[in-house]
């Protein structure tokens, strides 16, 4: 059974409850491109061929699908210019805006101890190496 929040009151979600809708934004928004397109969003609007450049490694495919998410979400919006040829931006809104300063915050604790969760990785493969040459 899914948990319904109250119809026009803004409710708190329980992320443990297996039936509460917040899951489905958590897997959303902590998804592996959501996460570099608040990061890349946080400084500028950008077209959706500069944000693709900007998240090196995502396919056009996923960068539409994950944009799509998120605006349906609330934590970006698409602006479409009725032009030739097409031109859509896309930007945080406030919502967005919070997110990527809480994001941020792992961002930077990420990239800071970057080296010793590497050195982590490569002790625990040198283990299962060892453990499988047993």
């Amino acid at each position: 059974m899914m948990v319904k929040l109250p119809a026009g009151k803004p409710g708190k979600g329980e992320l443990l409850n297996a039936d509460c809708p917040s899951r489905e934004v958590l897997k959303r928004l902590t998804g592996r491109w959501s996460l570099l397109v608040l990061i890349a969003l946080k400084q500028e609007t950008l077209r959706f061929s500069a944000l693709r450049r900007r998240i090196g490694g995502v396919s056009e495919r996923m960068l539409a699908q994950t944009l799509r998410h998120m605006e349906e979400d609330g934590f970006i919006q698409r602006t479409a210019y009725e032009v030739v040829p097409p031109h859509v931006e896309y930007h945080l809104t406030p919502l967005g805006r919070e997110a990527e300063s809480r994001i941020a915050v792992l961002a930077d604790w990420l990239e800071n101890n970057l080296g010793r969760i590497m050195q982590h990785r490569s002790a625990a493969a040198g283990e299962t190496a060892v453990g499988n040459s047993e």
